[in-house]
């Protein structure tokens, strides 16, 4: 059973009425005060569930991935789309509502920390465990903040109006520090994925808490730090919860498989009750979607592997007439390509045609790219991954999002273990080699350690795989962020499918800018700045 993390908008209210909340509205108060609101448990799991919901969501995956290079959004001027050209300021939306959102969830947070003494008739166990859930949320939605902004306003309770405008930025190594503490004890407190009831899947965990404390470090690039907690996940399991890789790659992300064994934490959906609906304007057309908003990059398509674990430059059989044979399978997994099999909402599973010429009848057509305005595809490409075949015929989706999975912790392992100089064919047979056979590749070349590679090329294999087994899961911007490549991956022009000049040419799309000086960091956001003058000097490179 899946567990229902959903707040109403009346329960919005009630918690912006007892956190005093920053808002010239009157809240009514003839239904709670601060005083009735916390006597009861559900009242209490209510705020505990609107700290879930404000953590992470779908929209938050698809719309980080768009910052990457693996997805165009082409349809209008996005946010995203304004970043990656360069040409965002500080009053851009994006800045000012990822910043709004963090610290409303904080908001949360501190409000049940600071209230949950008044719940009676509980156990001292129940609350440990919630407020160890809600330290969780609040540290990951302090990771979030300083890799977009760096330095933060920072704090550990609630706060009023007045002192929030007059707030300094506290150092993102700080905030850092605060979270790795957190993490570390919260984990003592949390249950393990094996002491969880059915009924509370979807609930953070001792392995959430040790996962996420591997990502931070990896973000910082402390590889030993990365390989002390990946260590915990992969080889102490009987006290952090067993995980392994599921058995099939497309089936990870189907509603029929949630809460398996490769899941360290998601974010519950629940259908007809919360529900996200992005492909909906990222499916094929003939499949139901409306129109194409968000499409995958050739850059992304090159990216897989071909059958034999080589790179479509180093295969000597790869074809650009005829590229999507012998390819990785997570390749058909993730993207919609020409001769793509698609199975629709009523089971029935047919070709998809995308390339310009081909379709032999009106529905066939609808997929074909036909240039930059139209309906289709401006890529030539759709997205297969995270397709709910239970979802209406809208695409509203009651499937969870995966927000860290046991083979991101194998990536990380790798990355880690390579990068202190200690790679070899024995971490390769423990990492890479089992997300390749779980993938479905069985060339003996691509299963077996590459020993005639250098350093260099391993870096290079790895961050790749990681590319290929985490495409489209929000992931790739944070690390191109992290590997300071934004040069190498996020500028200049970007491309579609090979369907431009009667299919002889690359579709031609946005030319890209990333400024070294500037873009690993977000602008605050102008109406912030406005505000709080001791949130200035910008980060650099952005108009104060």
């Amino acid at each position: 059973m899946k567990k229902k993390f959903r707040i109403s908008g009346l329960v919005l209210c009630i918690v912006l009425f007892i956190s005093s909340c920053n808002t010239l509205d009157p809240i009514p108060t003839d239904n709670y005060t601060d005083a009735t609101f916390w006597q009861t448990t559900e009242n209490a799991e209510l705020v505990v569930n609107m700290a879930y919901n404000q953590m992470y969501s779908a929209d938050k995956m698809w719309n980080d991935e768009a910052l990457s290079d693996n997805i165009f959004e082409g349809r209008t001027n996005t946010d995203a789309r304004a970043i990656r050209n360069g040409i965002a300021d500080p009053t851009l939306g994006r800045f000012a509502s990822e910043w709004s959102q963090a610290y409303g969830g904080l908001k949360t947070c501190h409000i049940f920390m600071e209230n949950v003494d008044r719940v009676p008739n509980v156990s001292e166990a129940w609350k440990e465990r919630r407020i160890a859930e809600i330290r969780f949320i609040r540290a990951y939605i302090y990771f979030r903040l300083v890799n977009f902004y760096g330095d933060v306003p920072f704090f550990t309770k609630d706060i009023t109006l007045d002192e929030s405008a007059t707030l300094p930025r506290t150092s993102k190594a700080t905030v850092l520090a605060f979270i790795h503490n957190e993490l570390d004890e919260i984990a003592d407190v949390l249950p393990s994925k094996n002491e969880l009831p059915s009924t509370d899947n979807g609930r953070i965990t001792k392995g959430a808490a040790v996962a996420l404390q591997a990502r931070a470090y990896l973000y910082e690039g402390n590889w030993v730090k990365v390989v002390d907690y990946t260590d915990r996940l992969i080889n102490q399991q009987g006290t952090y919860g067993n995980y392994g890789l599921f058995s099939s790659y497309k089936g990870l992300f189907e509603a029929a498989n949630e809460y398996n064994e490769e899941v360290i934490l998601d974010y519950s959906y629940v259908p007809s009750l919360k529900m996200w609906g992005k492909l909906y304007d990222a499916a094929p057309l003939s499949a139901g979607a409306r129109l194409n908003a968000y499409a995958p990059l050739q850059s992304l398509v090159d990216s897989y592997w071909t059958n034999t674990g080589q790179s479509i430059s180093q295969n000597p059989n790869y074809s650009e007439d005829n590229p999507y044979v012998n390819r990785d399978p997570r390749l058909d997994a993730t993207v919609v390509y020409h001769g793509s099999q698609w199975t629709d909402f009523d089971g029935q599973t047919r070709t998809i045609y995308t390339k310009p010429g081909t379709g032999s009848n009106s529905q066939e057509r609808m997929d074909v790219y036909s240039g930059p305005s139209a309906n289709a595809s401006p890529t030539g490409y759709y997205i297969k991954k995270y397709y709910d075949r239970t979802a209406t015929q809208t695409f509203d989706a009651g499937l969870n999002i995966i927000m860290i999975r046991y083979a991101d912790i194998l990536l990380m392992h790798a990355e880690a273990k390579h990068e202190l100089g200690q790679f070899d064919a024995t971490l390769w047979n423990q990492t890479i080699r089992p997300i390749r056979e779980r993938a479905g590749l069985t060339a003996s070349s691509a299963l077996n350690y590459p020993s005639t590679i250098n350093g260099t090329e391993m870096k290079e294999l790895i961050r790749n795989e990681r590319r290929i087994e985490l495409a489209l899961e929000g992931l790739r911007y944070y690390d191109i962020i992290r590997w300071k490549a934004g040069k190498t991956y996020l500028d200049g022009t970007i491309y579609g499918a090979k369907f431009a000049d009667g299919n002889t040419s690359y579709i031609r799309l946005d030319t890209r800018r990333f400024d070294e000086n500037r873009d690993y960091l977000w602008s605050l956001p102008q109406s912030q700045m406005d505000l709080n003058k001791n949130l200035l000097p910008n980060n650099p490179g952005h108009a104060n």
